[in-house]
């Protein structure tokens, strides 16, 4: 009897699965939230420099003229953004004369910058004038931030396998509460810096532990299901996230809106059942009972959870016991052959996919429409994505999913790329199309690799693809700067990374309808099966042929 007959036996998909995985993934609406929300709290209106304290700007009626004075324009009549003249040019008339043509010495916003609050009352960049030779800063704090997702994949991957899936979910509520909550209120952007990076360490520590232990709870035919779903929560999140971004225009309470809620989380976290197989992994038995019998009794199979023994699972998990005594570290992920070969091709795939991601959805400020509209947008399209990925997970298999999602999004970056820059809406439907692609093969990413590696080293082999998806995160900004280059450069390279990770998913075996595996020893159990059944089918064959042959 396998672990998912146990899962059966004692309710299969019951009151607790259901109770447990909203729970679960009611904190994860909130996760979009922090993964995005720089482009809101960290937008950049529009500004130009301060005219000098000698100016005469006191409002009656002269000040717009006073203004053009001393702002150089640019081509299509609009005032630098970093530039005013040394003295103010009133040679020429106003306001028609607005163009390039008045060439006197210009200087830096010695005086500091005026910002348009018709959009945004506060963000970190008028608060702390991120512009200009400074803007630079700004994507350094969102930089940072996935430093901090990247830095809690390793750590949080390896401590889930080693104290729990339950644990690290309480700890991370705890800290993205008070993180996030401290991030709203930080008195320096070098304070914001150190808060964003600690915040995208509890984040990630999330993301990796609500789906696994919903997972590790949940029967075979529903797993596609489960991860599905929670992928979902994610993409409603980016809908909760325009409409607190309309609703609190002030970056410091919408950063606190979207923090203190896990305070909350992190007080019904302590509810949690831990996963009854990472229990009997270590060899827990007595644990796993008690998880099992709880289990039973929430969902109504009291009888059959009373069955359950010590001595019962000591004969049923015999897999799990023998896989108990096996230790397994990060380095284990390159030096086994048989982790080796997933480890690799895994490694791209979360790489190129996130990668292409955040190269799409980290500046909606460059589409040029409403910004609100654009994020609720890219929110939307993640809802058919992930329908039909699901469907194609179900039906087709996890691989040729994750293959279509990342082959579709390359193929669509690349054709923007032919597309004249005055075709505005093709270009942004296409892009659109591949921030969809890119979103379902993210939720198709999750579960795959979480039904690839055994029970052993699941939580460090997810931890290790969520790495590499920060260090796609981290990199995919540096790409645009490629542009001073080819200006088609950086979509090339957006198009050509994903196309690359869903060739390499064709090396990757399949999972559909299969168990999970609890050890290492099953991934060789499992290859060397189907190497039998490949042997014995190209030996059928032949002796099919001498039977029509009369033979």
């Amino acid at each position: 009897m396998t672990f998912n007959d146990i899962l059966l036996q004692v309710g299969g998909v019951g009151r607790f699965q259901w109770a447990q995985f909203i729970l679960i993934a009611i904190p994860m609406l909130l996760v979009a939230s922090h993964n995005t929300i720089q482009n809101f709290t960290a937008a950049i209106p529009g500004h130009h420099c301060r005219p000098p304290p000698s100016a005469n700007m006191s409002g009656d009626g002269s000040e717009a003229e006073e203004l053009w004075a001393w702002l150089p324009h640019n081509e299509q009549g609009k005032p630098e953004s970093c530039l005013r003249f040394t003295t103010p040019q009133r040679g020429l008339r106003w306001p028609n004369d607005t163009g390039p043509n008045r060439t006197g010495a210009t200087e830096a916003c010695i005086d500091g910058w005026t910002y348009d609050h018709s959009t945004f009352s506060a963000t970190i960049v008028t608060e702390w004038d991120l512009v200009c030779s400074h803007r630079a800063l700004r994507q350094l704090s969102q930089s940072l931030y996935m430093c901090g997702v990247f830095v809690g994949a390793y750590v949080f991957g390896n401590l889930a396998d080693r104290l729990g899936r339950r644990k690290i979910l309480i700890w991370a509520y705890l800290q993205t509460a008070v993180t996030g909550t401290c991030t709203a209120f930080s008195p320096n952007f070098s304070a914001y810096c150190v808060f964003r990076f600690l915040t995208g360490v509890a984040v990630s520590g999330m993301t990796l532990n609500c789906l696994t232990l919903n997972v590790e709870w949940m029967p075979i035919h529903t797993r596609a299901t489960v991860g599905t779903l929670i992928g979902y929560t994610y993409s409603l999140g980016q809908f909760v996230l325009a409409g607190c971004a309309y609703a609190v225009p002030h970056w410091r309470w919408l950063q606190f809106l979207t923090s203190a809620p896990f305070f909350i989380f992190f007080l019904y976290s302590w509810f949690y059942i831990e996963s009854a197989r990472w229990y009997s992994s270590i060899g827990r038995l007595d644990l796993t009972l008690q998880a099992l019998r709880k289990v039973s009794w929430i969902n109504g199979k009291q009888d059959e959870g009373e069955k359950l023994s010590v001595e019962v699972l000591q004969v049923k998990l015999h897999n799990e016991m023998t896989v108990g005594k096996s230790k397994y570290t990060t380095l284990d992920l390159v030096r086994v052959p048989t982790l080796r070969r997933l480890f690799c091709c895994l490694s791209l795939t979360w790489f190129a996919t996130s990668f292409a991601y955040y190269g799409l959805v980290m500046d909606l400020q460059y589409f040029g429409t409403n910004i609100y509209l654009t994020q609720v947008i890219f929110g939307a399209v993640d809802l058919p994505a992930k329908l039909i990925v699901f469907l194609i997970i179900n039906y087709l298999g996890r691989r040729p999913a994750q293959m279509a999602s990342l082959l579709l999004a390359g193929t669509s970056i690349l054709v923007n790329t032919l597309l004249p820059k005055d075709w505005g809406i093709i270009r942004t439907s296409l892009a659109v199309l591949g921030k969809g692609c890119l979103a379902a093969s993210f939720n198709s990413a999750f579960l795959y690799t979480g039904e690839l590696y055994p029970t052993v080293i699941r939580q460090t082999g997810l931890g290790m693809g969520s790495l590499m998806a920060r260090v796609g995160s981290i990199i995919s900004p540096l790409v645009n700067m490629t542009g001073e280059l080819y200006p088609a450069l950086p979509s090339i390279i957006y198009g050509a990374v994903p196309i690359a990770g869903s060739a390499v998913t064709f090396f990757l075996p399949e999972t559909l309808n299969m168990p999970l595996p609890d050890s290492v020893e099953d991934l060789k159990v499992r290859r060397r099966g189907k190497k039998k059944q490949k042997e014995e089918g190209e030996q059928t064959i032949p002796l099919q042929t001498l039977k029509k042959d009369g033979v």
